[in-house]
């Protein structure tokens, strides 16, 4: 089964024959023993650390249809080297311009996205509410703002109410983190652990999107809710929204109340916040994991796992733009 690798390390990366071989570089200059990676085993890589690279394995991970994602120094995401697109189809790509195009299209899409997100957080606090941590109050707040949602056709206003939906989503953290505060929500940098956890994982959450979207028909720089911009690929961060709540938020909560994630894995200074290598490596170990977990899928009746739920989505989203089936966001059911 293909895998994700994580590089933290710098280093230089070539290909050996049908191989990966990633050579660690220490600050002085000196090498380490290198590691080699049979190409078929890789799913898609995340870069840490600097990657001295040439041209010629950027042919072969194209050619092997590997996706390398790069971080800076902040853990913010930088960008992506992606392979030619294999699934081209220039009947998919019109329609998805034409809903994009289209007032009242790219608003039900929109809609939609924000109605899943918010679902999916309510389903969130009602788990910890009926154990013993009074999130209610919120709930009640995001349902109403849920309800808002079929009055507004103008996207700032949608993109308006899913941030107020947010606002209150993330009140609830500090009721259901038992040793950590949150406080405010900080992004850039993160100013404390919780902050600086949400953002790693949201971009991890973003990249599996910006994956999933890459083995679809779909074109990523289109998108619905958020708008499209130069150099980011917008409908990741759409998709991103449903699965924020279940892959990331419960992910964390689960780090951090079962005290695998403890102070000492994090760097900090005056300014900011960020996870230390060894922290990074627990959560995308636990990332890993949640991703491959499997449920029992309602409508397929057989197992998935989180990440094939993904690329579901997708398959979703290109029936709806051929108006072959309305779309309908996921919404957990556990």
């Amino acid at each position: 089964m293909k895998k994700s690798y994580y590089l933290f390390n710098p280093g230089r990366m070539s290909r050996k024959d049908n191989t990966l071989k990633f050579t660690p570089v220490d600050e002085d200059g000196s090498e380490g023993q290198p590691k080699y990676i049979p190409v078929e085993g890789v799913d898609n890589l995340f870069c840490f650390g600097a990657l001295d690279a040439n041209s010629s394995l950027y042919n072969f991970l194209g050619k092997e249809k590997i996706s390398l994602h790069f971080f800076d120094y902040y853990e913010h995401y930088s960008g992506s080297f992606l392979p030619r697109e294999y699934l081209l189809s220039g009947k998919v790509l019109i329609e998805q311009a034409n809903h994009y195009t289209q007032k009242t299209k790219r608003a039900a899409l929109a809609r939609k996205f924000v109605e899943g997100a918010g679902f999916n957080m309510v389903k969130n606090l009602r788990y910890y509410n009926n154990r013993g941590k009074d999130t209610s109050p919120l709930i009640d707040r995001i349902e109403q703002l849920c309800g808002q949602l079929i009055l507004h056709d103008e996207i700032d206003a949608l993109m308006g109410i899913e941030g107020n939906i947010r606002m209150a989503y993330y009140e609830a953290f500090d009721l259901i983190i038992n040793d950590f505060e949150m406080g405010n929500r900080t992004k850039q940098p993160p100013s404390n652990e919780v902050n600086a956890l949400i953002s790693f994982m949201n971009m991890m959450c973003y990249t599996l999107c910006l994956d999933m979207i890459y083995h679809t028909q779909l074109n990523p720089t289109i998108s619905y809710l958020h708008q499209p911009g130069e150099r980011r690929f917008s409908l990741a961060l759409d998709l991103a929204e449903i699965f924020k709540p279940i892959l990331v938020d419960r992910t964390l909560f689960a780090l951090l109340n079962k005290r695998v994630i403890q102070q000492s894995d994090f760097d900090r200074n005056t300014n900011r916040c960020l996870l230390g290598d060894g922290g990074r490596k627990k959560v995308v170990k636990a990332w890993d994991e949640k991703l491959n977990e499997t449920i029992m899928h309602r409508s397929l009746k057989r197992n998935v796992s989180y990440k094939h739920l993904v690329k579901l989505e997708c398959y979703k989203l290109v029936k709806h733009i051929l108006n072959m089936e309305e779309y309908k966001p996921f919404k957990a059911w556990w």
